[in-house]
């Protein structure tokens, strides 16, 4: 494959807000001037400890230690190749790229054309939706209160019963069956690969950033025999346990609201959503599970207990179980979790069908806490009109209450407990007791375990390997050093070169600290997007790590404008300091050497330029 130009590489980046390209996929909160800050999506964490810096390009994760620039964001998040990276920028800013043999751009592969198929597929399927042969499919969507502006906003098409429409469609985009087989748009069969989808509604199931990965289908016709809902199997880019359908169009909703609803299919999506409940997504043909909490809680920023998750289920036995299954995880969430039932046992859809929008907003003001609703459940199974059921109860509903995070809550469910059973209330507080050390937790249900929000909270393990903020000595000279590194690596190109040229050229005291200056100091324009990162990545080991600490903590200062003159501070500081050991050096010659000497002589001219020297940087300090 021939290469991208390197000009066009750099100029993609610089015109790329990596903040936007993150933030599509995390939960960003301000961490101060020109920092972002959010849940890693590289490792599991409950405070947040990854740091973006949109105008140096730079991520790091100080809990985890992962880091670099916008395009390995994007490899290690849709397993991109470096060339993918590129193009997928490019596109998403319009920019022609060229390449290095002067050619057109190669043809693309991989999981890139696994995203063009299923787009292209997306299209053709909502274009089928006006044909004469869809009045089922459109008469479907009627039925469930979804006109044509409905569908157009969700992307719902129609397929065809016939065998090939959608195969020889692609086919003539230039598609090929085995792009399609791995795509998931085509079965095979022994006389070749014929159309997946058949006779159905499909819904387009996209990923977190707006792309389709997938199909969702609803059977239409009583002459097919296939299940009532019908997926796109797994494949490269679409893995069904991490995807939730509708998080495209809720993403903004629930990371600016702190709240998502769960519900159970792809029509109660939309009826929430057309309702106004903009935090509603769904699972695409598998149970809510732990990747689905990863996922949310970035989206959320789960780093509070302020948030809500509300799950809607059908009163029924299936629904019972898919709340105690959700329950099992849903302690994985910082934020409190509650179950919604619809009314007569209607779901989100049917509910707004039969008594409209504002009973679907109602519904989850009437939710209640998942604990009452789970622990409910488990009082259902006993007979709390004889001793012997109550006390089987209240063994089987203590866990439940054991597991509560919140200090404050758990003696409350205590009585809560004991009220509904009608025993004594302390009887009940031994039980739940005994139930959390039975489960190896504390008696809050929460981890002894200490967090790590940042640099003060990193593996102290680590800093046996590599060198940090966190390892660094806590002295003067030391703290003056670090600094001035962090402001020049993140304000560098805002400060005149000449004070920050000064300075790096003077040895610094700390082994680690005087690598990352030798990086910066050789960098021949502070003014080029992207100069830090590559300083960065010219940092010798163990301290590169130390340097992309520096590149993206949080640098004191409240503004854009008091961090440059901050670091333009710092440098002048760097330049006094070395005056200073100049000076106790000349100071302690002059007891050494005849004052009347040649020598003596030179002593005392140094020293008076080195007063000048001082004077001029006090006053620019001033």
């Amino acid at each position: 494959m021939a290469r991208i130009r390197q000009s066009d590489v750099d100029e993609v980046k610089a015109r790329t807000n990596i903040g936007d390209i993150v933030g599509e996929r995390v939960a960003l909160k301000s961490a101060g001037v020109g920092s972002l800050k959010g849940l890693c999506p590289f490792h599991d964490e409950r405070s947040p400890s990854f740091h973006v810096r949109p105008q140096v390009g730079y991520y790091h994760c100080f809990g985890c230690g992962e880091s670099g620039d916008v395009y390995s964001f994007l490899r290690a998040m849709d397993h991109l190749s470096f060339t993918e990276a590129v193009e997928r920028l490019a596109a998403r800013i319009g920019y022609t790229l060229h390449y290095e043999d002067g050619g057109a751009a190669p043809e693309t592969s991989g999981r890139t054309r696994l995203y063009q198929a299923n787009t292209a597929a997306a299209e053709w399927f909502r274009a089928q939706l006006s044909s004469p042969e869809a009045e089922a499919g459109r008469r479907f969507l009627g039925e469930r209160g979804f006109d044509a502006g409905a569908a157009a906003h969700f992307g719902v098409g129609y397929a065809p019963k016939g065998w090939n429409a959608l195969r020889d469609a692609l086919r003539a985009q230039g598609f090929t069956d085995e792009e399609q087989l791995a795509a998931g748009l085509v079965s095979q069969g022994q006389r070749g690969v014929y159309d997946r989808f058949r006779g159905r509604v499909i819904w387009p199931i996209r990923d977190i950033t707006g792309q389709t990965i997938g199909f969702g289908a609803r059977r239409l016709f009583d002459d097919d025999n296939g299940p009532k809902y019908l997926n796109t199997p797994e494949t490269t880019i679409y893995k069904k346990a991490q995807v939730l359908y509708g998080l495209d169009l809720a993403k903004k909703a629930v990371s600016r609201e702190h709240r998502v609803v769960v519900v159970e299919g792809y029509t109660d999506v939309m009826a929430c959503h057309l309702a106004g409940v903009t935090t509603a997504v769904a699972t695409c043909g598998t149970a809510f599970g732990s990747d689905h909490i990863t996922v949310l809680r970035r989206v959320m920023g789960d780093d509070t207990t302020a948030g809500e998750v509300v799950f809607t289920f059908d009163p029924d036995a299936a629904g019972q179980k898919a709340a105690l299954r959700a329950f099992a995880d849903a302690k994985r969430f910082n934020a409190q979790t509650y179950v919604a039932t619809g009314p007569e046992g209607l779901d989100p859809c049917d509910l707004r069908l039969e008594r409209g929008d504002a009973a679907v907003r109602a519904l989850m003001d009437a939710k209640v806490p998942m604990f009452e609703f789970v622990i409910d459940q488990r009082l259902s199974d006993f007979d709390l009109t004889s001793v012997e059921g109550r006390v089987g109860a209240l063994r089987a509903a203590a866990p439940v209450v054991a597991e509560l995070r919140d200090p404050l809550l758990q003696p409350e469910y205590v009585r809560v407990l004991a009220r509904r059973l009608g025993m004594d209330t302390e009887a009940v507080r031994r039980e739940v007791a005994q139930a959390g050390r039975r489960g190896g937790r504390t008696a809050s249900g929460t981890s002894d375990a200490p967090e790590n929000p940042g640099p003060e909270g990193a593996d102290a393990g680590a800093s046996a390997v590599r060198v940090t903020l966190r390892s660094l000595p806590r002295t003067a000279d030391v703290a003056l050093e670090r600094d001035a590194l962090m402001g020049a690596l993140q304000y560098g190109h805002l400060v005149d070169a000449a004070d920050l040229d000064a300075a790096f050229a003077l040895p610094m005291r700390h082994p680690g600290l005087d690598a990352v200056r030798q990086a910066v100091a050789a960098q021949p324009d502070r003014t080029r997007i992207g100069w830090a990162s590559g300083a960065v990545e010219a940092v010798r080991e163990p301290y590169r790590s130390l340097a992309v600490e520096l590149l993206t903590a949080d640098f004191p200062a409240l503004t854009e404008t008091e961090a440059t003159a901050s670091t333009r501070s710092l440098a002048l500081k760097l330049q006094l300091r070395s005056i200073d050991a100049q000076k106790n050096e000349l100071l302690g010659a002059v007891q050494r050497v005849p004052a009347e000497s040649e020598e003596g002589r030179r002593v005392r001219i140094a020293l008076r330029d080195l007063d000048a020297q001082r004077r001029t940087l006090t006053d620019a300090l001033s």
